[in-house]
């Protein structure tokens, strides 16, 4: 697959601080990309230099196959973006920030932008109040707007920054849907987030900032897979140890982890010498569990349960 987003040592400093630290990011055509990191990671600052926004200090931008900043006029019309929140005139209605917007930006067409308004406010859930004024709007409706306004273009690439600020659970889920019907359509969504719940759900491929650096980046079907043990649930663990003498590599409560990757054989062996078992399953680390270990971010920094 073509690389939609390619970085190469990509840095930038702010006096003494050196906010990105040399990055080298890869994203392809197709993925749902999820960019994870704490608050102050450097990954707000890292969006802005693939759109343009913000010169990087050294290295390289690619959006599109085209050299950012120089190639921003051809590749930007191709793109959606949500960043840092959304801006808009508070006296205005939804409907005319969005008209605004699209006879602003390069690349909007007069003739469709009424019936690409109605589009976006019916996807992100606003289509009965695209009337009313934005300032009469709740937190989470602006950031829906915000939203509406990125896919205004129909775009090929879709970057998002915390898309999902100020919505509350149902929002969320609603948010989390459309962006996944949006890849099954050919949109290459780059997600940028601080929570791990929300990105596991949806995303192919997963790059973790940590201090400005990048520590990680991979499918996340590799980075979840099976480890090669069993996870047994007993009452009596140290049954479960004498019967399988050897291979059994940590104890925690009821919780057994035995070397192993057949559940069915593991089940077999302790049910043959009478060992109660309540549950067996492989060993598969979260998302929480490999962002974690590779930023040794302590979970407070890293919101991994939502």
């Amino acid at each position: 697959m073509s690389a939609v987003i390619a970085t190469r040592g990509l840095v930038k400093r702010f006096g003494r601080l050196r906010a990105v630290d040399g990055i080298d990011l890869d994203v392809r055509e197709g993925d749902v990309y999820g960019f994870l990191g704490a608050n102050g990671s450097g990954k707000t600052t890292t969006v802005r230099m693939l759109l343009g926004l913000v010169l990087p200090t050294s290295g390289e931008v690619e959006l599109l196959g085209g050299r950012m900043p120089r190639a921003g006029r051809r590749v930007l019309p191709r793109v959606g973006a949500l960043i840092e929140g959304p801006a808009h005139y508070g006296h205005l209605s939804g409907r005319e920030n969005l008209s605004l917007l699209d006879a602003a930006g390069p690349g909007g067409g007069r003739r469709t932008r009424r019936t690409r308004i109605d589009e976006v406010l019916e996807q992100v859930g606003l289509a009965g109040v695209g009337r009313r004024p934005v300032k009469a709007y709740s937190l989470g409706m602006r950031q829906r707007l915000g939203l509406a306004g990125a896919l205004l273009r129909r775009p090929e690439l879709l970057v998002l920054d915390e898309p999902t600020n100020g919505l509350d659970p149902q929002g969320i889920h609603e948010i989390r849907t459309l962006l996944l019907e949006l890849h099954r359509g050919g949109t290459t969504i780059f997600l940028s987030s601080h929570l791990l719940a929300e990105v596991e759900q949806m995303a192919t491929r997963v790059g973790v900032l940590d201090r400005g650096r990048l520590v990680l980046q991979d499918e996340l079907a590799v980075l979840t897979a099976p480890t090669g043990r069993t996870v047994v649930h007993s009452p009596a663990p140290e049954l479960v140890r004498a019967t399988l003498d050897g291979r059994v590599s940590a104890v925690d409560g009821e919780r057994v982890l035995v070397r192993g990757a057949d559940p069915a054989e593991v089940n077999a062996l302790l049910v043959q010498a009478g060992v109660p078992v309540r549950g067996l399953a492989l060993e598969r680390p979260s998302l929480e569990e490999v962002v974690l270990a590779a930023a040794g971010t302590s979970p407070d920094r890293v919101e991994a349960v939502r």
